[in-house]
């Protein structure tokens, strides 16, 4: 494809800063930068869209995951196989990446989406407090069944998987928000750097246009992880209602035909 302009990257830039906010509060920062890359850049191939908003992605990850680590202090006997397994998972997924329509994953994730803000939204006590549902080896193993079925989902196409993250987190394992936010940050960077260890041998990657959006989605991450911390699990639970709603009506939109 040829040259990116200034006036598109610098739109492409805004998305980046937008996603990486979005994304180190309640995840789904994908929702955002997928959508632009589109559009963007309509000369792209599937792959290359995928590869550059990783690349974009892990820039932001990785500085929230940092923030939160310091400030949040998450149990590594759960975020360390939850990465592990998400690694795994993200390699299975950026596999199969090609070989999945685009046109196959958005009616799944409307339901999903669906289901998940509807039961946060009528559960208002839950992730207010941590009260883990399990223990021990079960406790480990819910930790990686969730990072292995979440990272095959990023891998192969990816909208979303921090606010799966959450949730699962939340309403599976029985964490707050902001302990839930925490570990999702650091599943999604292996995620992030699993499909690129596919996507970036296979040439895949755009990236003076990635490395730019990555740039503004670190500054947002930061940001973000930031405000996650100082306002609670509160504000990020109103946060992922709002954010889930609005990821509702995006694909909602696309599945039924509204936007055209």
């Amino acid at each position: 494809m040829g040259d990116v302009s200034w006036e598109v990257l610098a739109l492409l830039a805004l998305a980046g800063l937008t996603a990486g906010f979005v994304d180190a509060v309640v995840g789904g920062g994908g929702l955002v930068q997928l959508p632009a890359l589109l559009l963007g850049l309509p000369g792209a191939s599937p792959v290359q869209v995928l590869a550059t908003n990783k690349l974009a992605s892990i820039c932001g990850t990785s500085v929230s995951s940092a923030t939160y680590y310091r400030r949040v202090g998450p149990d590594p006997k759960t975020f360390v196989p939850l990465m592990l397994l998400a690694f795994a998972g993200s390699i299975g997924g950026a596999l199969v990446a090609t070989q999945i329509p685009r046109s196959a994953f958005d009616p799944i994730v409307l339901v999903a989406l669906v289901l998940v803000g509807g039961y946060v939204l009528f559960k208002p006590a839950l992730g207010g407090a941590t009260l883990l549902r399990f223990s021990g080896h079960r406790h480990t193993a819910a930790a990686m069944a969730t990072g292995l079925v979440i990272g095959f989902y990023d891998g192969a196409l990816g909208p979303g998987t921090g606010s799966f993250f959450v949730f699962t987190l939340v309403g599976l394992l029985g964490y707050n928000f902001l302990e839930a936010s925490a570990k999702a940050r650091m599943a999604n960077w292996a995620t992030n750097l699993a499909a690129l260890c596919i996507f970036v041998p296979a040439g895949a990657v755009l990236w003076k246009v990635g490395l730019v959006m990555g740039a503004c989605n670190l500054i947002g991450g930061y940001v973000g992880a930031r405000t996650a911390v100082a306002r609670g699990s509160r504000f990020v639970r109103i946060f992922f209602i709002a954010i889930v709603s609005a990821f509702i009506v995006r694909i909602g939109g696309d599945v039924f035909g509204f936007w055209g």
